[in-house]
C-alpha cells in the first residue's frame, strides 16, 4: 500500500504442509496474539475459508502470509507452496467481499524460533505440535508489524489476485 498506514487488524499466517497457524493484531498494530491452528485442507480449502471468516469478522485490512525462503534467500518448494496458498487466499478474500490485502513476508526460521521459544517456556517437546504454528504465525505478524512501523506502510510484497478473463487483478500494490 502506498500512502499513509491504514489503521486496522492484521492477520499473520504460517503455512505448513499439515497445519496452518493464525495470529491477529489489535487495530493499532501493537500486539500480536495467537488465534488458532488449522488442519491444512489442500483438497477443500477449509483452512483458507476459516482465515477468510476471521478476516471478515475482525475487519482485517492486511493478511501477512509467511514466505519461507532458505538462509541464502532463495526459493524452495515450501516457498512456492506459500505463494500459491497466498494467491488462493487473496482470491477467496476478494470473492467473500473482504477488503483485506494479502502480503508475503520473509519468515526465515520462524518455526525453528517458535520451537525454541516453547522449549524456553517449559513446554514439553511433544506438546509443541498443537501450538507451534500459532507461535510461528505470531512471530511472522510481529515481524511485519515492526517493519510497517519503521516503513510507515504495510510490509511485504503484495499478492496479485488472479483475475478472470485476463484482466489486471492486482490490488493494493506497493513499492516494496
Amino acid at each position: 500500500m502506498s500512502g499513509p498506514l491504514r489503521r486496522g487488524v492484521r492477520l499473520g499466517v504460517d503455512v505448513g504442509q499439515a497445519r496452518v497457524g493464525l495470529a491477529a493484531s489489535d487495530p493499532d498494530g501493537i500486539l500480536a496474539t495467537p488465534v488458532r491452528t488449522l488442519k491444512r485442507d489442500a483438497q477443500k480449502g477449509f483452512d483458507r475459508r476459516m482465515i477468510v471468516r476471521e478476516a471478515i469478522e475482525r475487519d482485517a485490512v492486511v493478511v501477512y502470509v509467511g514466505l519461507p525462503v532458505n538462509l541464502q534467500g532463495r526459493s524452495t518448494a515450501s516457498t512456492e507452496d506459500a505463494v500459491q496458498y497466498a494467491e488462493l487466499l487473496a482470491g477467496e478474500l476478494l470473492a467473500a467481499g473482504s477488503g483485506a490485502r494479502v502480503n508475503l513476508v520473509d519468515e526465515r526460521l520462524s518455526t525453528v524460533s517458535a520451537h525454541r521459544q516453547l522449549r524456553e517456556a517449559g513446554r514439553d517437546t511433544r506438546s509443541h505440535r498443537a501450538v507451534v504454528d500459532q507461535v510461528a504465525a505470531v512471530q511472522i505478524l510481529e515481524q511485519a508489524l515492526n517493519m510497517q512501523q519503521s516503513l510507515q506502510r504495510d510490509a511485504g510484497r503484495p499478492v496479485a489476485v488472479p483475475a478472470p478473463d485476463g484482466e489486471d487483478g492486482t490490488r493494493g500494490r506497493s513499492d516494496s
